[in-house]
């Protein structure tokens, strides 16, 4: 075992998960269970609002909240709610899907924590931007500058690494396998789209992600339910292998009792995790541009996000892969975007595994450009502390560089040591969120009952 590797054991170790899985548990407490409780309160104020509401409701257009919702499912939502759920399933079984909807239940209320604090510490910096994120809560509500610093420059770290480099590469990989695109071709391409849309700062970012997440989430779905409609069948016998394989002890003899349990547990949840990217703060900076000043609103929208992201998009991702796989009794030794490609394949031929690959492509696309906007208010954060301003544009255009390098580098350079690498930066960046979630329980307050 190499050192990328040891490490990489050690930091998303048991210990880390329990810690995602304590703060769930204390904000659900907090909340009494606000997320499921309360689902048609924070829907309505959400979802509702949006499709029926009055414009202009908290002094915020639908379309405004439209962008910054984009925005932050552009980060979620992405080749995560593909690849990752046939991870799981492929090495956890059945069962790790029933534990992706436990992280997903806990998960919404950490996501709810972070936004409310996000949002009710934010601050307008002198050139009239708007500073957030959980850099901003440590230092301003838990009093730990250096816990701060260093949740910016792992963000920063990053947006480097699993934000760009990672995406691009999965990204050109499938636009090479499926579409005969060279991965130099996919370097100039993916290069110029970004500069393109990056140039435009945060508005241009919110933009281009109210475009994008709707079509490609809308695309993917659309496929996906396609599948079950097909399957429709197999649904029941489905079921009932996740609720009996969540809890299945497949002792094989002595030690091997209930490697079963804890293989979907570990699998359900880490992916559940990297899929929704609750605890991991990256939430509270994609809200902090929003123009809505309600923390508790802003808390409700990252509710719903962590919702469609695993409720909706990876449990019918999942849903799918397994039905697939009932029905044709196939799959074997396929994992990630082969396994369901093969999937859509057996329902749509070869358009079918055209359409996950644009999928991939389009979700690839839009979290490489909500990343560029974390590590940038995470470096706007760095540079209003360092009393650097003057300087700021000089850093900022030499940040922008580094990012076009690594997107660039992700589509032609072999990752498995930065895949390695990116994932133990968002396992670091995890400790110091979570560490002010804990902090500051008592400052977040939940709607209450009307």
């Amino acid at each position: 075992m190499g050192m990328l590797e040891l490490i990489h054991r050690i930091v998303w170790g048991p210990w880390l998960m329990a810690l995602f899985l304590a703060a769930g548990i204390r904000y659900t407490i907090l909340g009494r269970g606000f997320q499921l409780r309360r689902f048609g309160t924070w829907w309505k104020a959400t979802v509702g609002a949006l499709l029926w509401g009055k414009p202009g409701q908290e002094g915020i257009s639908r379309g405004e909240q439209l962008k910054t919702a984009c925005t932050a499912l552009a980060a979620t939502v992405g080749t995560g709610n593909i690849v990752g759920v046939a991870t799981a399933i492929t090495c956890g079984g059945p069962g790790a899907l029933f534990w992706m909807w436990v992280s997903a239940f806990i998960g919404m209320a950490t996501a709810y924590g972070e936004v409310y604090l996000g949002t009710a510490s934010r601050f307008q910096g002198k050139g009239g931007e708007r500073i957030c994120g959980p850099f901003v809560y440590l230092e301003r509500l838990a009093k730990r500058p250096g816990l701060a610093a260093l949740y910016a420059v792992l963000c920063v770290l990053c947006s480097l690494g699993m934000g760009s480099m990672v995406q691009a590469n999965s990204l050109a990989e499938t636009a090479c396998y499926s579409f005969h695109i060279p991965e130099g071709w996919s370097a100039v391409l993916l290069c110029a789209l970004v500069i393109w849309i990056i140039r435009g700062g945060g508005k241009g970012i919110r933009q281009a992600a109210a475009g994008l997440v709707p079509f490609s989430a809308g695309l993917y779905l659309f496929c996906a339910m396609g599948v079950l409609f097909f399957s429709r069948a197999s649904l029941g016998e489905v079921a009932q292998d996740i609720f009996q394989d969540a809890f299945r002890f497949r002792a094989v003899a002595g030690g091997g009792a209930g490697f079963g349990v804890s293989q979907a547990v570990r699998y359900g949840l880490a992916r559940g995790v990297f899929s929704n990217e609750a605890g991991l703060g990256s939430l509270a900076v994609l809200h902090g541009d929003s123009p809505g000043q309600d923390p508790a609103l802003q808390g409700m929208w990252a509710i719903f996000e962590v919702f469609f992201d695993t409720i909706v998009v990876c449990t019918l991702t999942g849903l799918a892969i397994l039905c697939s796989m009932k029905e044709y009794e196939g799959g074997a030794g396929m994992s990630g975007a082969a396994l369901a490609s093969w999937c859509f394949s057996k329902y749509f031929g070869s358009l079918g595994g055209r359409l996950v690959s644009v999928s991939l492509i389009l979700f690839a696309f839009a979290t490489i450009i909500a990343w560029y906007y974390l590590g940038a208010q995470a470096l706007g954060y760095l540079l209003l502390r360092a009393g650097r301003l003057k300087g700021s544009p000089g850093l900022s255009r030499l940040y922008q560089g580094l990012y076009l390098m690594a997107v660039g580098a992700g589509c032609i350079l072999s990752m498995g040591k930065v895949w390695l690498a990116s994932d133990i930066l968002n396992g670091l960046l995890a400790l110091p969120n979570l560490t002010a979630l804990f902090l500051l329980a008592g400052q977040v307050k939940f709607p209450q009952a009307p």
